[in-house]
C-alpha cells in the first residue's frame, strides 16, 4: 500500500466514523446523561416491532390458558409505563409458555416474561421489580445503545482491514469484533444491569409499590444462583447476571425510599392460582421433552400425565406428538399435532412437525403447506431445508437452490445437510461459488493456478482454465486427486510470464467443473 492509498483510507475510516458519532449526540431520557444516540426512536420502535412477534415464536410462544393473567401482568407494566420516563414508546406485555424462568426486553418497549418467572414471584410488587427493570432496559435506550455500539464495532473493524497489510491478520480483527459486536446485542452490560435496577425502583415508588421488593427478588436471585439451579442457569442468569453488588445496591438505594408501599401477596396468589394449579402438569411435560430423545416411550407417559392434569395445553399434544413421531407412529403423531393445532394455531413448531409427518406420509401438498405457514411464524433452517426436499422432489431445482441456499446459513446439523444439499444441486451451474481459483508465479517466473475448495464437501475431477488474454493463450487444466473443504492445490500452467512478456495480474484463472464425493 503506497503513501496516498493509505492517507485515502484513513481519511476514508476516519469520516465514516465520525459520521455515525456526528449523527447525534443527545441526553438519556432516563439517565439525563449526554451519549451516542445515532439510532432514532422510530427507528428503535421499528427495530423491535420487527423482532417482537419472532422472538416470542423461538423463546416458546405466546402463553394463551389464562387470559386474565395475561391482562393482570399488561395492567401492572402499563401502570409502570405511566410513570417512566417515556411513556409514550408502545409498550407490550406477553407471557411467553415455557418454565425457564426468564424476562427480556427489544427496544421499543417489547418486552416479556416467561410462565416459569412468574411462578417463582411472591407478590405483585416483585412482579412490578422485574417489569420495570425491563422497561428501564426499553427506555433508557439499552437496546438501541448496543446496536450503536455494535455499529462503530464494525466500523472499526472495517478501517483497521484496510489499513492492515497481512490479509489474514485483517481477518481475524473482522471476526474478532464482530463476534464482540454480537455479544453486545445478546447481553446488556453490568451497567447497563445496574441502571435498569436503580431506575427500575423509582419506577416502581412512582407506581406505588415496595421497592423493598426488588431488594428481595435480587437476593433470591442471588441464591439460585448459587445453588446453580438448572432453569435459572438458562433464563434469568444468563441475561441478567446476579450478583451480591446488585442487591448492595438496591439495598442502598431502597434505604432512601418510601417504605410500606404496596407488595400485593394475596392478590398476586389469586391471580396466579391457574399457574399454581397445573404447575404440576407443565413439570411432567419438561421432564418428558429431557427423555424424548432416548426414551420416547418415557416421554410419551409424561405427555399423558401433563394431558391428565390439564387437556387443554396445545404443547402437551405437541409433546405426544413428538414422542410418537420417534416411536415411528407417524399417523398418530399427526393426529396429536392435528389437536396442537387446534387449541393454538399461532406457534411455528406445530406446523412445521406436522409437515415433516406429513412429507414421511406421502402428503406432499399438506407438508408444503405446514412447513410454509410455519415459516411465515418463524423462518427455520429446518422448514427451508424440508421445503427444498419437497422442490427437488417435484423436479423444480431452481426453487430447490433457494430453501437450501437459506437453510445452509444456519450452523446446524440441517445447516450442513442443507449446503450439501446445495452443493450438489448448484455446483455444475455455478462452479465459480465453491471453488476459488488464483493465478500464481514462483521465482523463476512459472505460472501456475492455486485452487481452493471452499465448499462444504470434498471435490474431485476438478477443471480449470488459464489463460492470457492479452496473447490469445488459453488452456485447461485437470487437479488430482480429492480437494477437501478449505483445503488448496497448485496445477502447473507449463508456462512462464516471460513467454508472454506480461505482468501476473494479466494472468486469468477460471473453474470449470467439479464433482462432489459422496
Amino acid at each position: 500500500m503506497n503513501a496516498s492509498t493509505l492517507v485515502r483510507s484513513i481519511n476514508c475510516g476516519c469520516l465514516l466514523l465520525l459520521v455515525l458519532a456526528a449523527s447525534g449526540c443527545a441526553t438519556n431520557p432516563v439517565t439525563k446523561k449526554t451519549e451516542l444516540a445515532f439510532v432514532s426512536e422510530q427507528q428503535e420502535i421499528s427495530m423491535g416491532a420487527k423482532q417482537y412477534l419472532q422472538n416470542q415464536q423461538s423463546a416458546g410462544g405466546k402463553f394463551i390458558l389464562d387470559p386474565a393473567l395475561a391482562a393482570y401482568v399488561n395492567e401492572v407494566g402499563q401502570k409502570l409505563v405511566k410513570v417512566s420516563d417515556r411513556p409514550n414508546l408502545p409498550f407490550e406485555f406477553v407471557i411467553i409458555n415455557d418454565s425457564v424462568p426468564n424476562a427480556w426486553a427489544l427496544p421499543g418497549g417489547k418486552l416479556a416474561l416467561n410462565r416459569g418467572l412468574l411462578t417463582e414471584l411472591k407478590s405483585e410488587a416483585e412482579l412490578a421489580a422485574v417489569l420495570a427493570h425491563e422497561i428501564v432496559h426499553a427506555a433508557a435506550r439499552h437496546g438501541a445503545s448496543a446496536v450503536e455500539r455494535g455499529t462503530l464495532l464494525s466500523a472499526g473493524a472495517a478501517v483497521i482491514s484496510v489499513l492492515t497489510a497481512d490479509k489474514r491478520a485483517a481477518d481475524l480483527i473482522d471476526v474478532a469484533t464482530q463476534g464482540g459486536a454480537m455479544l453486545l446485542n445478546f447481553r446488556f452490560s453490568r451497567e447497563h444491569e445496574l441502571e435498569a435496577d436503580r431506575y427500575g425502583m423509582d419506577y416502581m415508588v412512582r407506581a406505588g409499590y415496595d421497592p423493598q421488593a426488588a431488594v428481595e427478588l435480587q437476593q433470591t436471585f442471588v441464591r439460585l444462583s448459587g445453588d446453580k439451579k438448572p432453569n435459572w442457569l438458562e433464563g434469568m442468569f444468563a441475561s441478567h447476571p446476579p450478583s451480591q453488588e446488585r442487591v448492595d445496591a438496591n439495598r442502598a438505594k431502597a434505604a432512601g425510599m418510601p417504605a410500606r408501599l404496596f407488595r400485593g401477596e394475596d392478590v398476586y396468589r389469586q391471580k396466579l392460582a391457574f399457574l399454581s394449579k397445573t404447575r404440576p402438569a407443565y413439570a411432567a411435560h419438561d421432564e418428558g421433552r429431557k427423555l424424548l430423545d432416548k426414551q420416547p416411550a418415557q416421554a410419551l407417559a409424561k405427555s399423558d400425565q401433563a394431558l391428565r392434569l390439564e387437556p387443554r395445553e396445545a404443547m402437551f399434544h405437541a409433546l405426544r406428538g413428538d414422542a410418537l413421531r420417534k416411536l415411528e407412529r407417524n399417523a398418530e403423531a399427526e393426529r396429536e399435532y392435528d389437536e396442537a393445532i387446534r387449541r393454538n394455531d399461532d406457534y411455528y413448531a406445530h406446523y412445521l412437525n406436522r409437515g415433516l409427518i406429513r412429507q414421511r406420509l406421502g402428503n406432499k401438498a399438506g407438508a408444503q403447506s405446514d412447513l410454509e405457514h410455519a415459516n411465515k411464524l418463524l423462518p427455520t433452517a429446518a422448514a427451508h431445508y424440508l421445503l427444498g426436499n419437497l422442490a427437488q422432489g417435484a423436479g423444480n431445482p431452481a426453487k430447490a437452490i433457494g430453501h437450501y441456499r437459506l437453510a445452509a446459513g444456519s450452523e446446524s446439523e440441517v445447516g450442513r445437510r442443507a449446503g450439501a444439499a446445495l452443493l450438489r444441486l448448484d455446483l455444475p451451474r455455478n462452479p465459480g461459488n465453491y471453488l476459488q481459483v488464483e493465478t500464481v508465479a514462483d521465482s523463476q517466473g512459472n505460472l501456475g493456478l492455486r485452487v481452493t475448495n471452499r465448499s462444504p464437501l470434498p471435490l474431485a475431477r476438478l477443471r480449470v482454465a488459464g489463460a492470457v488474454p492479452a496473447a490469445g493463450f488459453q488452456r485447461e487444466y485437470e487437479l488430482p486427486g480429492t480437494l477437501k473443504p478449505g483445503q488448496s492445490a497448485v496445477v502447473a500452467m507449463g508456462v512462464r510470464l516471460a513467454d508472454f512478456n506480461v505482468g501476473l495480474n494479466q494472468v486469468r484463472g477460471q473453474v470449470r467443473s467439479a464433482d462432489p464425493v459422496e
